[in-house]
C-alpha cells in the first residue's frame, strides 16, 4: 500500500511571529525614530539630530529640528524642556481623549479580583497624566500609586502637576524595573513606550517583569494599520498644536509593534505569565494592551 508523502513543514515565518521581518518604518535600511527621542538629552548638536533624520528618509522631520534655536550648532536646552512640556501636555489631550486612566482602572481591578496587589508603577510615565487621573478619582483606592521617567524634566512638571491636583501620586526619576524589584505585588503599566523600543531591547525589556515583585503588567501601544494611521492623522491635525507633535504621534502609529509579534516576544522573554495581548484595529480601542498575569 502507497503512503501518502509527507505533508511539506510551513516556513518559519509563517509559523513563528519571531522569525517575521519587524513591521516598523524604514528607509534604505535605517528606521524612521520620532524627534522627541532625539532631542531629550542635552547637550545635543542641531545637526547631528538633523542629519540622523536625513538619514532615514525625514526631510520634514529634519527642517523642523533645523528651525529649533541653537547656539554654537548646539541646541538651546530651555527652549528644548519647554518643547518637551508643551508636547506632553498635548499627550495629555490624547490620554483624555482616549479615556486611558478608566481603561487603566478597569483592567487593574480585573487582575486585582485574583491576585491583590500592592502597587502601580507607570513606566515611562512623562507628566504622569494617568496615574494622577487614577489619584484624582480614587479609582484604585489602598493602591500605591508610582510614577517614574528618566527624564527629570518630566517628571517635576508632573510633580508640579500633581500638588496643584492634590494628587497622592510619588514621582521618582528612576527605571521602573529597578524601583519594582524591591517592595511589594506590583503591576507594571506603559502607555506609548513599546514602540520606542527596537526588538532586542523589547525583549530585554520584558525579561525583566520576571523579578518576583511584578505579578502582572499592561502596557498599552497601538495596533499599527490603516485604520489607526487614518484616525491619528485626522486627530493630529485637528487637536495638537506643536509640528513635532503631529509628526511623532503619526509616527508612533506606524511604527507600533503588531499584536502577534508582542505577545510572541513576551512569551519567549518573560516565560512566567500568561500573556494576552488583542489585535485588530477599532476607532474604540485604539490603545490595546499587552497583558500579563504570573502564573501560580
Amino acid at each position: 500500500m502507497l503512503k501518502s508523502p509527507p505533508r511539506p513543514q510551513r516556513h518559519q515565518s509563517r509559523a513563528d511571529p519571531l522569525a517575521r521581518p519587524t513591521l516598523r518604518c524604514h528607509h534604505d535600511g535605517v528606521e524612521r525614530v520620532e524627534i522627541t527621542d532625539l532631542i531629550a538629552e542635552h547637550p545635543v548638536r542641531r545637526d547631528d539630530v538633523a542629519n540622523r533624520l536625513r538619514a532615514s528618509g525625514q526631510e520634514r522631520a529634519a527642517r523642523l529640528v533645523e528651525a529649533l534655536p541653537a547656539s554654537d550648532g548646539v541646541l538651546d536646552a530651555e527652549h528644548c524642556r519647554a518643547l518637551m512640556r508643551r508636547i506632553h501636555a498635548e499627550l495629555q489631550r490624547l490620554a483624555e481623549e482616549f479615556q486611558l486612566a478608566r481603561r487603566v482602572a478597569e483592567d487593574v481591578a480585573t487582575i486585582t479580583r485574583a491576585s491583590p496587589v500592592a502597587r502601580l508603577i507607570d513606566v515611562g510615565c512623562g507628566a504622569g497624566h494617568v496615574l494622577r487621573s487614577l489619584a484624582r478619582s480614587n479609582a484604585l483606592p489602598g493602591v500605591e500609586l508610582v510614577a517614574t521617567d528618566l527624564n527629570s524634566d518630566l517628571v517635576e512638571m508632573g510633580r508640579e502637576l500633581a500638588r496643584l491636583d492634590n494628587c497622592r501620586v510619588r514621582f521618582e526619576v528612576a527605571d521602573a524595573l529597578d524601583v519594582a524589584a524591591d517592595g511589594p505585588p506590583t503591576i507594571l503599566m506603559s502607555t506609548g513606550l513599546l514602540h520606542h523600543l527596537s526588538p532586542d531591547r523589547l525583549a530585554s525589556f520584558m525579561a525583566k517583569h520576571e523579578q518576583r515583585p511584578v505579578l502582572a503588567f499592561l502596557h498599552y501601544d497601538p495596533e499599527p494599520g490603516w485604520l489607526t494611521s487614518l484616525g491619528s492623522f485626522v486627530f493630529h491635525l485637528t487637536r495638537m498644536r506643536e509640528p513635532i507633535s503631529r509628526h511623532d504621534g503619526n509616527l508612533s502609529m506606524r511604527r507600533a509593534y503588531p499584536a502577534e509579534r508582542l505577545r510572541a516576544i513576551a512569551a519567549r522573554s518573560a516565560p512566567s505569565f500568561s500573556t494576552v495581548c488583542v489585535g485588530g484595529q477599532s476607532p474604540l480601542r485604539v490603545w490595546r494592551p499587552l497583558i500579563g498575569v504570573r502564573r501560580c
